[in-house]
């Protein structure tokens, strides 16, 4: 009996087997029968590109990519985006895209990543100012002025803070424009910041004639708050309303009393003047 099982098992196993394997060679056959994908060619970074960087042969490369199967703003050749300037940084072999470039006559650099209609406007910051060096390019800040504001007298003046500016890309630190990728914090004396014609006046202004603060934010906390200025006087006495002016009083002169009224008196013969208070 036990030989019989043996028998009928080795004779399973053999059919399983051959199963398998006709199913196999299928397989293969199917595969050596298949016909190859069809593929172009498209533009990627030869190796990891900073924002600014001007691309070229020197740091592109072509690598194969299904044809009909095209991604908006791709390159298929080189020669159709060199010597455009990055406007964001890539990663190797990641795809170079036309809204990733800035126009040729853009130049380099950090100006190439500069919108139309915005400026870069520097400021002179120290580590109080910016944050103690976390004020890095890529983040966003607020920007405070601390001033004199005339009081109701001439010769007073109260001081006041304000708020300018709000939710500020910061371009540069120093001459950096890419963020450290440990997030180390940069000392520097000077931050770049993209702003609007009209905001760059108000920041010029500011520098010169007060002092200003950079309040750092979240770069995903893009609400306006437009927060209420701070007077000093406000300040030390416990955040409540500013002390009424004083009033200056002036003394006069008391006004003269009325003159008496004059009436003549005839008695017979006899006149006189008798004089009578004027009330």
């Amino acid at each position: 009996m036990n030989q019989n099982r043996m028998v009928i098992g080795l004779a399973i196993a053999l059919v399983v087997a051959f199963m398998l394997a006709t199913f196999v060679y299928k397989q293969f056959q199917k595969a050596s029968t298949a016909k190859p994908v069809d593929t172009e060619h498209v533009v990627v970074a030869a190796s990891a590109l900073p924002l600014g960087t001007r691309v070229d042969a020197s740091n592109l490369k072509l690598i194969a990519w299904p044809a009909g199967q095209s991604v908006a703003g791709m390159f298929t050749s080189i020669d159709q985006c060199a010597n455009r300037a990055l406007i964001t940084p890539v990663a190797a072999n990641e795809m170079i895209l036309d809204p990733k470039l800035a126009p040729k006559e853009a130049g380099a650099g950090l100006s190439a990543t500069i919108p139309e209609g915005m400026r870069a406007m520097s400021v002179a910051v120290n580590d109080v100012i910016g944050v103690a060096g976390f004020v890095t390019p890529g983040t966003k800040v607020d920007v405070l002025v601390t001033g004199k504001l005339a009081g109701p007298n001439r010769n007073e003046e109260e001081t006041i803070t304000r708020t300018i500016l709000e939710n500020i890309s910061v371009l540069a630190a120093g001459q950096k424009i890419e963020q450290d990728r440990e997030g180390k914090p940069q000392t520097v004396p000077v931050i770049t910041l993209l702003v609007s014609p009209e905001d760059a006046a108000r920041l010029a202004m500011a520098s010169t004639q007060g002092k200003i603060q950079l309040a750092l934010r979240n770069t995903v906390d893009s609400k306006r708050v437009e927060p209420a200025s701070v007077l000093e006087a406000n300040l030390f006495s416990g955040g409540g309303p500013a002390p009424a002016p004083k009033k200056t009083i002036v003394k006069t002169a008391a006004p003269p009393p009325p003159s008496p009224y004059t009436i003549e008196v005839i008695t017979g013969n006899k006149r006189e003047n008798k004089s009578f208070p004027n009330q």
